[in-house]
């Protein structure tokens, strides 16, 4: 069948789709959480006759710069004999998360493929990095990159092939989902940038990239099917969303990863307009292989496939980890791919064809990158760590040789703590509150400042000690951290400070704080709160844990000059923020291992803060228009859906829609000096040149259709330091489409740029065709509208400063 819209096949479902499920945010959303329960009369998507079939899954070309990789891939896969590619294209149990197995006659080494977006996960000696919704609120292209190559390099040094990251997907469609700590940003173009950086990063260091998860994995509830004594009881949810509302949110940020040549595409658990993602041939032969270009594998999630050949001919190249039953981890007992694929091609089900071209998607970036010479063998203390496959699941044994706990982190520290720095937020900053002025008496409030009790690595939010990741298979595996107690005692002891704390949150919370510290009140008070998140478990409120409210009210009613730090998931409400003695917030994410040093730095004004949040911060928790389907009034097997009737108006882009205050809007941050923007001019790239509305065709590449990626206006502003203090601005350039059901800004340009005081300097905005454009459902294809495109640069999505318009398709 030929590729159709998905919007035809939606579109239909959307405009009858009335019925808004009920969602009752509580007082106390601590004790008992939201609900948000699916009508009675919710529309139901099965699997099959819905999501369009697309056909044949497309062959690698090699294009945009692997042509040398995939004529050695071709040369390998002549010499494999069938059961050797069916081993190529299915995992097995063994020391790394995800195995590809050896073969020795051909001296391949087989693959590791190992977690995680902030850290190589199961090994020891390895850095843990701030997450990437810290890198995001940095806004700094040049972070991104550093981040990946050095992850890339503990990577490597560990012997692992596959690093499974970045997150694009979930995008943070829901300020509740789980998991959106580990991707970067609900705006697709800051998410694209931070994918595409992130990338070529790792790459370079000569590691593989994987973009995940592929597509529209917006919430963790019954994302995988529920098991009934052996047998699905529940299908996973379906994510149903119509066709423009695919390329313009969630597909954005992975043709930027394709573009980057990521090597690997993971597909996600959930069903996506009621097909599952890893045998969706829309999604990953349509959209993923033809309209965007990807030259490399589609690898599916842990325990993500449920077929064989459907799954293979919709689109899916390796099968991840290579069993059955949940996650994939049901051992010995056969496998989708595996035997069925070698029985498949025998008897004629599958064309051996197609499995070549598997192989040749997984070998080309292998040989690209490089990895067939030289690469470091696998660290055998991985194998010891692993606990998704322990040894006593391996159906063949692994030579592990070489070095064993490596130390590979290398100078990452010192890296770790400038990133932490340049991602943290400063949200309020009253009465000259910060930078801190060398005080002599300080008190420390919140069971987030000390140390862990118990132990580095957790799965499960913890009451006592500091927060900088979050739980799950992106999370990292600590040597160690530096707490922000730790850091403010070593700072303050420079000062010969008195620093007095209470790690206790029902203590403080309950206590007359005036009869805790002594002699008098302290100069400052610092609060430290935390929030939690996982994989496998949406967010159940966006306050802060353990109380973290009380607490603040508790010490602000005594103390004049409170200040409030958060490590958090994402978005916290933060209530406190109007009290008169809160005179400070920052919001530090989860800034990795060096985190009390990072926040020292910035506290203490060794660092001028210049992040900016990557996410809209609301007044109250059910002003976010998106909240994770959480249950269902029925028991059919098909019957969680999610319907994406909010289309293009998610975080800011709804706000604004809709004119609601927030209480801190999409890339706000402050500084400790100012700036200003001035001179706003607009000028086409090719002043000779006549722009069309849709782009001249051209053979796709990775990415689609290169013309969608050529620079079509340079916008220019001048932004000034005005202040006292050396420091970096953060100017972003929204433009205004006359497009009916467009948000009225979007996104489409940011810099970070450090300017001395008084000093000045011109930054420029190239805006490629893709920047002007919008998602015609009707001509497939991205168009630039007719009519003036308004074009804003300031400080925030609502601190606009500098205006002007351009017409690309006036003569």
């Amino acid at each position: 069948m030929a590729p159709t819209t998905l919007s035809a096949l939606v579109g239909s479902l959307f405009l009858g789709f009335a019925a808004r499920a009920q969602w009752n945010e509580p007082q106390d959303p601590q004790e008992t959480g939201f609900s948000y329960v699916q009508p009675l009369n919710t529309t139901i998507l099965g699997q099959y006759g819905h999501s369009p079939a697309v056909y044949p899954s497309p062959n690698a070309t090699g294009s945009g710069g692997w042509e040398a990789g995939l004529a050695k891939a071709k040369d390998f896969v002549s010499k494999l004999t069938l059961e050797e590619k069916a081993l190529m294209v299915t995992g097995y149990p063994g020391p790394c998360v995800g195995n590809i197995l050896a073969i020795p006659r051909l001296n391949f080494p087989g693959l590791c493929l190992q977690d995680g977006p902030l850290a190589i996960r199961v090994a020891d000696y390895a850095s843990v990095f701030p997450a990437g919704v810290s890198v995001a609120a940095s806004w700094d292209r040049t972070l991104m990159y550093q981040r990946g190559l050095a992850m890339g390099e503990e990577f490597r040094g560990k012997g692992a092939h596959i690093f499974l990251g970045p997150v694009a997907g979930p995008l943070g469609r829901s300020a509740y989902a789980g998991r959106n700590w580990e991707g970067f940003s609900p705006d697709p173009y800051l998410t694209g940038v931070g994918m595409e950086e992130t990338i070529n990063g790792m790459q370079k260091a000569g590691v593989q990239a994987t973009a995940k998860h592929f597509i529209a994995n917006e919430q963790e509830a019954q994302r995988n099917p529920s098991w009934k004594n052996g047998v699905i009881s529940q299908e996973a949810l379906s994510a149903n969303l119509d066709d423009r509302t695919m390329h313009e949110l969630y597909l954005w940020p992975f043709a930027n990863a394709v573009r980057a040549k990521a090597a690997a595409v993971m597909c996600s658990y959930q069903r996506i307009n009621g097909s599952y993602g890893c045998q969706n041939s829309k999604v990953l032969n349509g959209l993923l292989k033809t309209e965007l270009g990807f030259q490399g594998y589609v690898m599916s999630d842990w325990g993500a496939t449920h077929a064989g050949v459907a799954a293979i001919e919709a689109g899916l190249d390796m099968d991840m980890p290579g069993g059955l039953g949940p996650y994939g981890m049901r051992w010995g007992g056969g496998a989708f791919f595996g035997s069925n694929v070698t029985a498949a091609v025998k008897n004629g089900t599958l064309d051996q064809t197609r499995l070549d071209d598997m192989i040749v998607r997984i070998m080309t970036p292998y040989y690209a990158l490089g990895q067939d010479t030289g690469f470091p063998t696998v660290d055998p203390s991985t194998a010891d760590l692993n606990t998704f496959s322990p040894r006593n699941t391996w159906l063949t044994e692994f030579n592990l040789t070489g070095e064993s706990s490596r130390d590979v982190r290398g100078n990452h520290a010192d890296l770790i703590r400038q990133h932490g720095a340049a991602a943290m937020v400063l949200l309020k900053n009253e009465k000259g509150a910060l930078p801190l002025k060398a005080p002599k008496s300080i008190a420390v409030f919140g069971n987030d400042a000390g140390e862990i009790t118990s132990g580095f690595y957790n799965q499960k939010n913890y009451e006592y000690g500091t927060l900088s990741a979050g739980g799950g298979s992106g999370t990292g595996r600590f040597t160690y951290i530096v707490t922000p107690l730790e850091a403010i005692k070593a700072r303050a002891a420079k000062d010969k400070a008195l620093v007095q704390y209470w790690l206790n949150n029902t203590e403080i919370a309950t206590s007359d704080v005036n009869t805790l510290w002594v002699p008098k009140r302290p100069e400052v008070c610092l609060v430290f709160l935390k929030t939690w998140a996982e994989e496998a478990a949406d967010r159940t409120h966006l306050d802060s844990d353990w109380h973290g409210n009380e607490v603040v009210e508790s010490v602000a009613s005594a103390c004049n000059n409170t200040i409030v730090v958060t490590h958090s998931a994402g978005i916290n409400t933060l209530p406190f923020a109007d009290h008169p003695n809160v005179t400070a917030i920052v919001a530090a994410h989860y800034p990795g291992q060096e985190s009390g040093n990072s926040l020292v730095d910035v506290l203490y004004g060794d660092v001028n803060p210049s992040g900016r949040l990557p996410y809209t911060i609301a007044l109250n928790g059910s002003d976010y228009n998106a909240p994770p389907t959480t249950a269902i009034s029925t028991t059919g097997v098909e019957d969680w859906q999610s319907w994406f009737d909010e289309k293009l108006e998610i975080d800011y882009r709804y706000f604004d829609a809709h004119n609601i205050s927030v209480r801190y809007e999409f890339g706000f941050g402050l500084s400790y000096t100012t700036f200003a923007l001035s001179d706003i001019q607009a000028a086409k790239a090719n002043k000779k040149s006549t722009i069309s509305a849709a782009a001249p065709a051209q053979p796709v590449q990775p990415g689609g259709n290169p013309a969608l990626w050529e620079t079509l206006y340079t916008v220019t502003v001048t932004v000034r330091n005005t202040g006292a203090v050396d420091g970096a601005a953060v100017p972003q350039l929204y433009v205004t489409l006359p497009v009916e059901g467009t948000p009225p800004r979007q996104l489409r340009g940011f810099d970070k740029v450090f300017l001395k005081a008084g000093k000045s300097k011109t930054v420029s905005f190239p805006l490629m065709r893709r920047d002007l454009s919008y998602w015609d459902v009707i001509n497939q294809d991205w168009v630039i509208p007719n009519g003036n495109i308004g074009v804003s640069v300031g400080f925030s999505s609502r601190d606009l400063k500098q205006f002007t318009t351009i017409a690309p398709l006036s003569s």
